[in-house]
């Protein structure tokens, strides 16, 4: 195969060699424009986020979010399907989900109401033909409902290292051609493709198949600039000064060998606390002795006994 057969293969999976092709389209989408619309709508992405998502929509594949939980993929996830003026349709994943709670079961209690009234009508004798798996008696569940959507909706499949690995067969026929096999009903492919998010704590390894058919990104907890970004956007009358302390503070505590480390969410809560407890300063205050207050305000930062033993606000707050 000559270099040129290959560049006009390259061309025609991108779509083209023009203003229309992929890399066309992703040289003139405005990562920065992204950038700015998830921040809109809460949620501060960086430029590699920012082209992983953008990847996502142009090449219509699911992406797969994997990191620690509490590191923001699921909203991310919700402030994408905002981002892009569309539903949001979330399957939480669990050990023994099934067919029935993810895809579609059947309305039972409406079929045998139905077979009630066509006895009735038979013994009338204005009986009429009933078809008792017609779309009418449909329940959808999210991977159905994410299918049939004339608009694209967002479908995020939260936390799928928590389900069966069994369970993961079931979406290689969704993730792969987008479409559902119904064996009374038939096959529903999709009106228009879903933008998929998968995500995972990594406390299961995924199955090959399963990854291959997904972009990937891990999703790591921010670094203390971009922490205070997320902060200062959800409490935007948090001082400056405190607003860094929180952000050093809770880098460090990451960094102990505790049993959860706090989230994102957690350091936020955590940071609204202080200012309800009026600590403008935490350096100052435990100078002053009053490190006791600061202990107490970690029950929004730290879950566990054991964890809450292990730190040491004192000596954390003596490097700020």
């Amino acid at each position: 195969m000559t270099d040129k057969t290959q560049l006009s293969d390259i061309e025609t999976i991108a779509g083209g060699s023009g203003e229309d092709s992929l890399l066309g389209r992703l040289r003139h989408s405005h990562i920065e424009d992204m950038i700015h619309g998830m921040e809109q709508n809460g949620y501060v992405l960086d430029d590699e986020q920012a082209v992983v998502l953008l990847l996502m929509t142009e090449l219509q594949r699911p992406l797969l979010l994997e990191g620690d939980a509490g590191v923001g993929k699921t909203e991310l996830a919700a402030a994408l399907a905002k981002h892009l003026g569309t539903r949001f349709i979330r399957l939480q994943c669990y050990e023994g989900l099934d067919v029935n709670s993810a895809i579609y079961e059947w309305n039972y209690q409406r079929q045998l109401l139905e077979i009630r009234l066509h006895q009735s009508e038979l013994e009338a004798g204005k009986a009429h033909e009933v078809n008792l798996y017609g779309e009418d008696f449909l329940l959808k569940r999210p991977l159905l409902q994410s299918i049939t959507e004339t608009v694209s909706p967002v479908l995020l499949i939260d936390e799928i290292d928590r389900a069966d690995e069994e369970f993961e067969a079931f979406l290689l026929e969704v993730l792969s051609e987008f479409q559902i096999t119904i064996p009374e009903f038939g096959t529903v492919s999709a009106v228009s493709r879903p933008h998929v998010i998968l995500t995972s704590n990594a406390t299961r390894d995924l199955s090959d198949a399963l990854r291959r058919r997904c972009l990937y990104s891990y999703v790591d907890y921010p670094s203390p600039a971009k922490e205070a970004k997320i902060i200062a956007r959800h409490i935007p009358l948090l001082n400056e000064k405190l607003l860094f302390q929180i952000v050093q503070m809770v880098d460090k505590i990451r960094q102990l060998n505790l049993r959860k480390r706090p989230g994102v969410a957690e350091a936020i809560d955590w940071a609204g606390a202080l200012m309800c407890l009026e600590i403008t300063d935490i350096k100052s205050l435990i100078e002053e002795g009053n490190e006791n207050q600061l202990e107490h305000s970690l029950s929004c930062l730290l879950k566990t006994r054991e964890d809450r033993r292990q730190v040491n606000v004192k000596q954390l707050a003596s490097s700020l």
